[in-house]
């Protein structure tokens, strides 16, 4: 009887273990801290071109939808429209943010073009 209970008390340490091991490494959890501390993070599941992106940057979320097509060399991500979750969140930003944040797209998606979705593409055509 005391065996079973040793091993119960084992299973359930291995699991708390692994529960905090992948809460740590979590990109949702390192977003969200991202997020809180209006630093730039990046969230992409490159392998599923179906899964939207997210990243943050300076305390706004934003949320990308990629599009695949063909290249000269193969299929990949030729168009990507990108949105702020929270529109009121916005107060601050300048085109510089927006230009980062498109350097940043680009260096992960080299052959896509990068739309942006309405009130920054007016405030960026201005």
């Amino acid at each position: 009887m005391m065996w079973v209970l040793r091993l119960l008390l084992l299973a359930l340490i291995i699991f708390i273990v692994y529960s905090a091991v992948k809460y740590l490494f979590s990109p949702k959890r390192k977003l969200e801290l991202a997020h809180e501390q209006k630093r730039f993070y990046f969230v992409d599941d490159r392998e599923n071109i179906r899964k939207n992106f997210m990243l943050t940057h300076k305390g706004v979320l934003f949320e990308g939808e990629k599009y695949l097509g063909t290249t000269d060399a193969a299929f990949e991500v030729v168009s990507i429209f990108i949105w702020p979750k929270k529109t009121a969140s916005l107060q601050g930003l300048e085109r510089e943010d927006f230009k980062y944040i498109e350097d940043q797209v680009h260096s992960r998606y080299p052959n896509a073009d990068i739309d942006w979705k309405s009130p920054i593409k007016e405030f960026l055509e201005k």
